[in-house]
């Protein structure tokens, strides 16, 4: 959605109803995966609880961008020198939005492993690798930052909503009566 907005050149402040709608539902995963995390089979404990922070770390990267970007960047058309402070902010809300890809690159490689294990080879195969591919790109992201240009900022974030997507797949295919190590 994100990108079909920007694709249509929907301004920034237009997009921003879609941004707090992307926060609140973060929360409200938030708890969710929680409860999930201590009331689900043990053995999915690291899936779940890497759902639930992800979701944290994404409210957190989703307020960063809401109520700091707009200000910094008055700021630096004003005061030109604060645009290495600007330019931290917007680096701090992409470190945690990779973060939080890695975090859902874990759960999708937990809920595959899962899924495998119980006869779904393609569906577990594809959150698995690209649970991989998530986690491996983000982390690579986070430790050598967007500057050093060796992973593409596209393949970071794609990879991560890709491992989402397969993620949520299994999450939805996932019977309580599921008994499988993960």
């Amino acid at each position: 959605i994100y990108t079909l907005l920007y694709i249509q050149e929907v301004p920034a402040e237009d997009r921003r109803i879609l941004w707090r709608l992307e926060a609140l539902i973060f929360v409200l995963m938030a708890a969710y995966a929680g409860a999930a995390m201590v009331q689900e089979d043990k053995r999915y404990a690291v899936g779940f609880a890497a759902i639930a922070f992800s979701t944290i770390l994404n409210v957190t990267q989703v307020g960063i961008g809401l109520l700091q970007f707009g200000p910094f960047r008055a700021a630096t058309q004003t005061y030109e020198a604060l645009g290495p402070m600007a330019f931290s902010v917007v680096a701090l809300s992409f470190f945690l939005y990779n973060a939080a890809k890695v975090l859902l690159g874990l759960a999708a490689i937990v809920f595959g492993l899962a899924k495998l294990k119980q006869g779904g080879t393609i569906l577990g195969g594809l959150a698995v690798a690209a649970g991989a591919v998530a986690l491996i790109a983000n982390a690579l992201v986070m430790m050598f930052g967007i500057q050093a240009g060796f992973i593409p900022r596209s393949l970071a974030g794609g990879s991560g909503v890709v491992a989402t997507l397969f993620l949520a797949i299994c999450l939805f295919t996932h019977s309580q009566n599921d008994k499988v190590d993960a």
